[in-house]
């Protein structure tokens, strides 16, 4: 029976020509234009949108605007289509259970190759990810190019932290230093999948010098190294960690591991690796000739200036197989980097991941991201870093770990206002109290912020 084939139809080969990495990456576009990098994202652009109108899901999306096939010519025309977010997936997904009818699949799912995944469930239930081949295996080519890029070498042994089960990263990470790096990869997961004891006695044993994952569960398995006994730079010799800083200080956990070489990056599990830092880590470099990203106006939804928050918009110009991505508003806010950057490469740069537009709270009129507080907090040596936000009717309570719960708040308070722009109430709690409320030891983002409002 003749029947599809994932790996002919990814075409790894033909992916790398596309998608260069390594000696290749730098070569290729420190050579190429900003027009010339138009040329090859327009190409893209326009074949994808072809794919998009076979999609119900998109046929609908657009139609309702008025939008035909033909309107959408260009890139200079993308800001006329609609975003959609993980509400218009969900919403998909309860109309033709169980997969939705975003996945452009004319026979159905099961009639060519396919993954199923979902999303972590972060911000409410979790989420159908479909991949087809090439989308798959593009996602993973851009986090080892990136890994690469960084300092990743031949013989490196990673200690993973992302977790496993239906969610998808744990999986995807796996899959792109299998098939694009040659370091070699442990696949830990999360603390309940592997506890945290016993994933410092592996780091040790196996030699990890690179750590991936979750930057919060990265910098927790410092100190749990130090309670078994093994010394950070000492008998775990880290050299890289490469995981979501987004607003915290690195030099946190970088000197919790005895100064290893902490790296930003930013994806989604609808889009994969968006963006992400080089060796000198001026900024995190939108991968442009695969992924093409606005910056919208939280309300109006308006592209936003250089240098002014949004949300991040994303359009996955190589995901033309299955679960094509146009416009999706991922509610992650960043900033476009205005300077120039060292490497001499046309693709632009954004500061990281500012905060969450849809966990943005305000406060007497002024705008909270709780995730903020994570850098207002870093390299006090009272704290551990971990905190909770209680969201209530009279207002905020930050819950801050701290080796002396009974000491004084009043100056963690000044600190948090002076950060934050207004005041908070602050509760201390012993280290590890918040645990059970951001869930750090089995979630893969620790939950930062409970609302407690009534509807």
């Amino acid at each position: 029976m003749t029947r599809p084939e994932y790996f002919a139809l990814a075409d790894v080969p033909g992916l790398l020509r596309q998608y260069p990495l390594g000696t290749d990456f730098l070569r290729t576009y420190k050579a190429m234009s900003s027009d010339q990098l138009r040329s090859v994202q327009e190409a893209q652009f326009t074949r994808l949108m072809a794919r998009g109108w076979t999609v119900p899901f998109y046929q609908r999306l657009w139609g309702a605007r008025g939008i035909e096939p033909g309107d959408i010519r260009s890139l200079d025309d993308i800001a006329r289509l609609p975003t959609y977010d993980k509400a218009d997936l969900m919403a998909s997904i309860a109309a033709h259970p169980p997969f939705g009818d975003f996945h452009g699949l004319p026979g159905g799912v099961g009639t060519s190759p396919a993954i199923l995944h979902t999303t972590s469930g972060t911000t409410g239930k979790p989420q159908v990810l479909l991949f087809g081949p090439r989308g798959r295996e593009v996602g993973n080519l851009l986090v080892g190019r990136m890994a690469l890029w960084q300092g990743l070498a031949d013989g490196d042994v990673v200690h993973s932290v992302y977790g496993h089960g239906m969610i998808n990263g744990g999986h995807y990470i796996r899959e792109a230093y299998a098939h694009f790096t040659n370091a070699v990869f442990m696949s830990a997961g999360t603390g309940i999948e592997t506890r945290s004891a016993a994933q410092v006695r592996l780091m040790a044993d196996f030699g990890a010098s690179v750590a991936v994952g979750f930057i919060d569960y990265i910098r927790k398995l410092a100190e749990v190294a130090r309670d078994e006994g093994l010394i950070p730079g000492e008998h775990i010799k880290l050299r890289m960690i490469i995981g979501h800083l987004g607003t915290e200080d690195r030099r946190g956990v970088e000197d919790a591991w005895g100064g290893a070489r902490a790296f930003d990056w930013y994806g989604v599990g609808d889009t994969g690796c968006i963006a992400g830092e080089g060796p000198e880590r001026d900024g995190l470099y939108v991968w442009e000739d695969a992924q093409y990203l606005e910056l919208c106006d939280v309300d109006s939804g308006a592209p936003v200036p250089a240098g002014q928050k949004g949300d991040m918009v994303v359009t996955c110009l190589y995901k033309d197989d299955v679960a094509p991505c146009i416009r999706f508003n991922t509610h992650d806010v960043s900033a476009f980097r205005t300077d120039s950057n060292v490497h001499g490469i046309p693709f632009r740069r954004i500061e990281g991941f500012l905060g969450r537009s849809d966990n943005m709270v305000k406060l007497k009129g002024i705008n909270v991201f709780p995730h903020a507080i994570g850098a207002l907090i870093e390299n006090r040596p009272e704290l551990t870093g971990e905190y909770v936000c209680h969201m209530r009717s009279d207002g905020m309570t930050v819950t801050l770990e701290h080796r002396d719960p009974a000491s004084d708040t009043a100056p963690l308070v000044v600190l948090l206002r002076a950060g934050l722009g207004v005041e908070v109430a602050v509760a201390l709690m012993p280290p590890g109290g918040t645990a059970a409320a951001t869930q750090i030891d089995v979630r893969q983002k620790p939950i930062r912020l409970i609302d407690e409002r009534k509807p």
